[in-house]
């Protein structure tokens, strides 16, 4: 098997096209350009030209057949994330576990769980800015908050940064999830939010303005602005 060379960004963006390639892929065989051909209804030059996008997004991989003495083929398969790609869309049970979760009678207990969830999604996005640009030792909050909103706007979260006098802040246009955002005072998914970014950012951060409460948008500010060296562990 001979897999893309450049792994998938998590947010990249996926056409309907493309997609409908994997969806016929996920069986798990190998498939060659002509049996996805007659599958989708299009012509090989379609299909090869989604091939070449997947193949460089490393959704699918390619087997060189050999057979006799004839030219080799080319058959694709999905790899783990093409799979995971053309699985269902998951929003529908996100959307019931964090119901479930609202729902838990015991406070300290419902805390807990959205505490471990927020520093999950916190430690994803510190990792990604690990992974793709690495850590720089002195690196100023404003530079490390920049890097937070670039992981948030690949994530299809709309995200950049702003001043709040001469402090750095993360804007956040719009609620990234507002089938799930609670407006009761608990205000669940904000806290979840601040505690995602303080993660991220090895450093606590809060909630400074609020679109539940009439504000133009939400912004997101360090509770301490401070001169500090960005160590490994403050992305662990």
């Amino acid at each position: 098997m001979t897999p893309s060379l450049n792994p998938v960004s998590h947010a990249e963006p996926l056409r309907s096209v493309d997609r409908e390639l994997l969806v016929a892929m996920r069986s798990g065989e190998s498939f060659g350009v002509g049996h996805l051909t007659d599958q989708l209804g299009v012509t090989a030059t379609a299909v090869r030209q989604r091939i070449e996008r997947l193949l460089e997004m490393g959704l699918i991989e390619r087997q060189k057949i050999v057979a006799g003495r004839g030219r080799p083929t080319y058959e694709y398969r999905l790899t783990v994330e093409g799979h995971r790609r053309a699985g269902a869309n998951p929003a529908d049970l996100a959307e019931a576990m964090w119901q479930e979760i609202l729902a838990i009678t015991d406070p300290q207990i419902r805390r807990g769980v959205l505490s471990a969830v927020a520093a999950r999604l916190g430690r994803q996005v510190a990792e990604g800015i690990h992974r793709d640009t690495g850590v720089v030792v002195g690196e100023s909050l404003e530079s490390r908050m920049k890097k937070v909103s670039e992981m948030l706007v690949e994530r299809q979260i709309s995200a950049e940064i702003s001043h709040a006098g001469s402090l750095p802040v993360i804007d956040v246009g719009a609620c990234p999830y507002p089938s799930l955002t609670d407006t009761s005072d608990d205000r669940a998914m904000c806290r979840l939010e601040e505690q995602m970014l303080s993660e991220a950012l090895g450093r606590p951060v809060h909630l400074s303005s609020c679109r539940l409460d009439g504000d133009h948008l939400c912004q997101f500010a360090a509770e301490s602005i401070t001169t500090e060296s960005v160590t490994p562990e403050s992305t662990n």
